[in-house]
């Protein structure tokens, strides 16, 4: 699985950051999972295979409708097969508050926060999973707060399936309490190395655009 990181960065609006070549920028519909799924179809030739796709399609579908849910700003994501297996992977970009007056959250108590919130989310959870909880420093942005992990997603009412994730949260200068969220996620468990080693170099990306002033 390729990590090579493309020369254009996205600028959806205030923020900016670089995905691999092949990935998708999308408005978070389904079309491009569509288009995604008859080109693959076309190499899945045997039963087995076109099964697989299936089922990473409808996990895909599933991550983008919860993206659509909670607000997500932008997405952008990839379905690739390669020559031993299907991999699908996922960035999407939130932006979230802590709430109230958001005055004395810095990155360190954010940090505290999600540590105590995910012993308590994987006490209840079904996978039992170990979250990594701690700061982070990003080359453009300076430091933010990251949760790496494995969450379970409801592909249907009935089936869940275990994504690997890292989400961080970076301060937006000159506010308070206020966050922009970058999550990735994939449902390739067994890659979980090298996955976690591609979605640390996409976030590593991220930068805010200055606004424009005017005269």
């Amino acid at each position: 699985m390729p990590a090579v990181m493309s020369t254009d960065a996205c600028r959806p609006g205030h923020f900016g950051l670089t995905v691999p070549d092949h990935w998708a920028r999308f408005d978070l519909s389904d079309a491009p999972i569509a288009r995604a799924r008859r080109e693959l179809m076309k190499t899945a030739t045997d039963p087995v295979a076109r099964m697989q796709v299936d089922d990473m399609v409808r996990q895909a579908q599933a991550i983008n409708q919860a993206a659509r849910r909670n607000g997500a700003l932008w997405g952008a994501g990839t379905a690739t097969m390669y020559e031993d297996a299907l991999f699908i992977g996922h960035v999407m970009v939130f932006a979230v508050s802590t709430g109230g007056d958001g005055s004395g959250v810095d990155v360190q108590g954010l940090v505290r926060q999600l540590s105590r919130s995910t012993v308590a989310d994987r006490a209840e959870s079904e996978s039992g999973t170990a979250h990594v909880v701690g700061p982070v420093e990003l080359p453009r942005v300076g430091e933010a707060a990251r949760v790496t992990g494995a969450e379970m997603v409801s592909v249907t009412d009935d089936i869940k399936v275990e994504m690997l994730t890292m989400s961080t949260l970076v301060p937006v200068p000159a506010t308070a309490g206020q966050f922009m969220l970058v999550t990735c996620c994939s449902p390739n468990l067994p890659l979980a190395e090298e996955v976690y080693e591609l979605f640390d170099a996409i976030t590593s990306t991220f930068y805010f655009v200055e606004p424009e002033r005017t005269q």
